[in-house]
């Protein structure tokens, strides 16, 4: 668990505590991949179609909010 620093100690104002004996800490790419790997056992292949989908839409309506600016 965090606990609030003053940022004096050239840190960003958190300290964070060593893993415990015999354990490492998880790298932040270790935690995306298993974060990654849940939603895809959790949601399915459906869900990267739907949300691909809403984002393919989201940048055709910027590209045209766009080019009607100019």
């Amino acid at each position: 668990m965090a606990e609030q620093g003053d940022g004096k100690d050239g840190t960003d104002g958190v300290s964070r505590k060593e893993p415990e004996e015999g354990r490492r800490g998880m790298t932040v790419s270790e935690a995306g991949r298993k974060g990654g790997i849940t939603v895809r056992d959790e949601r399915g292949h459906a869900f990267y179609e739907e949300i691909g989908k809403k984002g393919g839409q989201k940048v055709r309506e910027l590209i045209e909010r766009g080019k009607s600016r100019s």
